[in-house]
C-alpha cells in the first residue's frame, strides 16, 4: 500500500487547476469553429464550414456544384430551418440568400446553417444533324423555244462521280430559278457535242416556278435591258444655200453612235462633213451606264408625268410654243412614235443648254447664227429662245434630242 505524503497536497491544485483552465479555453475555441454548413443539391448533400461571407459561401457552393456558364444560380434557406429572427419576417416557404445583410440574419444565432442550391444546368446541345448524302445524279429537262410557237424539250441525266450536284464546299445550295445563255454546240467533223450554260439565280419573289422564257418576254427583256441613247436631230435653217460646219466634242462619260451624214474623226472632236446636201443632221449619244442615274436626271420636281394618250397632245404644244414649225414638230413626234408608244405612262423634263453642253459641246461655224436648242425647260427664256429664231432670213440651228431612260 502506498503512502502519500500530505505535504504533497499543495501541489495537486495547482497542477489540475492548469489543466483545467487550459481545457476549457480550448472547447470555447472549438466550439467556436465549428458552425457548420449544410449544402443541399437536387439530392446531393456535404457539410462545410459556415463561411464569414456571402462571397464566401456563393464560391463555396460554385465550387461544389459545378453549374454550366450562363445557367441560373440562387441559394435560399428553408423557413423552419432559418434563425427566429428571421422566420418571423418570412411568409413563404424559403428566405433566399442574395447578399451578406440575407446570409447573415438567416445564420443569425445558429450553430449550423442548411442551404438549398438552385442550379437548373441546360440539356447538353444536341450534335448538329449529318450532312444530307451527297447528289451524284439527277434528271435534267431543258424546254427550248427554237422558233415563235416551236417548243421542243431534251431530256438528260446530269451524273457526278464524286462531286456534290446540290451544295457548293461551304455548304451553299444550288438550286432556284437562273437566267442566262445556253449554248448548244453540235460540231459533227470534231465529233463535238455539248451544252454549257450560264446565268444568274433569280430572287423568288421575282418570277414564279412555272415562268417561262419564251420570245415575247425575251422580247420584253431586250427592250429592258436596252442601253440609254440620246437621239439628237440638228435642223439647219438657211434663206439659201451654204456650207457650214458642226463639231461635237462629248465628255469621257460619252460617245458617239450612228451619224448621218457620217461623221468624220477630227480629234479630239469630231465634226461632220459630207459632199452631201442636207438640211438637217441626225446623230446619236451613248452615255456611260455607270454614270447615268434616273433619279438625278427625271424626278418630281423637275419632271412631268401623264399616260402616252396626254403626252402625245401636250408635247405638240409645247414644241409649238417653242417655235417649231408645223413641219419639225410633226417630223420629231413621228420619230419618236415608236419609242414613246412602248410605255403606257411617260415621265418628261427639258434640259437645259449649260447642262447638256457639259456633256456634248456643239458648235456651228457660220456667221451671223441663231442658235436655238429645244431641249430645255420648257419656257423660252430658260433655253435662250428669241424672236430672231423666226426671221426666216437670219441663219438658224435648231436641235431637237430624246434621251430615253428605262
Amino acid at each position: 500500500m502506498a503512502v502519500v505524503p500530505s505535504s504533497t497536497n499543495a501541489t495537486i491544485p495547482s497542477f489540475w487547476g492548469k489543466s483545467a483552465k487550459k481545457s476549457k479555453s480550448d472547447s470555447k475555441a472549438i466550439m467556436s469553429r465549428t458552425r457548420t454548413l449544410t449544402l443541399a443539391y437536387g439530392e446531393m448533400e456535404t457539410v462545410k464550414i459556415l463561411p464569414d461571407s456571402y462571397s464566401d459561401l456563393e464560391t463555396l457552393a460554385r465550387n461544389w456544384v459545378k453549374p454550366a456558364p450562363n445557367s441560373p444560380f440562387a441559394l435560399r434557406v428553408p423557413v423552419h430551418v432559418a434563425s427566429p429572427q428571421a422566420s418571423r419576417l418570412i411568409q413563404g416557404d424559403y428566405i433566399w440568400i442574395h447578399d451578406d445583410d440575407s446570409y447573415h440574419i438567416a445564420s443569425l444565432g445558429l450553430h449550423g446553417l442548411y442551404v438549398e442550391v438552385i442550379s437548373d444546368n441546360p440539356p447538353p446541345e444536341e450534335p448538329p444533324p449529318p450532312p444530307p448524302p451527297p447528289v451524284l445524279e439527277m434528271p435534267a429537262t431543258f424546254n427550248l423555244e427554237l422558233g415563235p410557237g416551236q417548243v421542243v424539250a431534251i431530256d438528260t441525266i446530269c451524273e457526278s462521280d464524286e462531286l456534290d450536284m446540290s451544295r457548293t464546299e461551304d455548304g451553299t445550295v444550288v438550286g432556284g430559278m437562273f437566267m442566262g445563255k445556253l449554248d448548244i454546240i453540235h460540231d459533227h467533223d470534231a465529233k463535238i457535242h455539248k451544252m454549257e450554260f450560264t446565268g444568274t439565280r433569280l430572287k423568288e419573289e421575282e418570277y414564279s416556278p412555272d415562268f417561262f422564257f419564251d420570245a415575247r418576254t425575251m422580247g420584253k427583256l431586250t427592250i429592258a435591258a436596252k442601253p440609254s441613247v440620246a437621239k439628237c436631230n440638228l435642223s439647219v435653217l438657211t434663206p439659201e444655200q451654204q456650207y457650214c460646219d458642226v463639231t461635237l466634242a462629248f465628255s469621257q462619260f460619252w460617245k458617239l453612235g450612228n451619224t448621218w451624214p457620217p461623221a468624220e474623226p477630227l480629234a479630239p472632236d469630231k465634226h461632220f462633213e459630207s459632199e452631201a446636201v442636207v438640211t438637217a443632221l441626225y446623230y446619236e449619244a451613248i452615255p456611260d451606264p455607270a454614270a447615268i442615274d434616273p433619279n438625278t436626271i427625271i424626278a418630281p420636281y423637275n419632271g412631268f408625268a401623264m399616260t402616252f394618250r396626254e403626252f402625245i397632245p401636250h408635247l405638240g404644244k409645247v414644241l409649238e410654243s417653242l417655235g417649231l414649225s408645223i413641219h419639225a414638230r410633226t417630223s420629231f413626234i413621228s420619230n419618236q412614235m415608236s419609242s414613246f408608244s412602248t410605255y403606257q405612262n411617260i415621265a418628261y423634263r427639258f434640259m437645259s443648254p449649260n447642262r447638256l453642253a457639259a456633256a456634248i459641246d456643239l458648235s456651228v461655224t457660220c456667221a451671223p447664227c441663231v442658235w436655238t436648242q429645244a431641249s430645255a425647260y420648257n419656257w423660252r427664256d430658260v433655253i435662250g429662245w428669241t424672236e430672231q429664231s423666226r426671221d426666216k432670213d437670219s441663219f438658224r440651228v435648231l436641235e431637237t434630242s430624246v434621251l430615253e431612260i428605262n
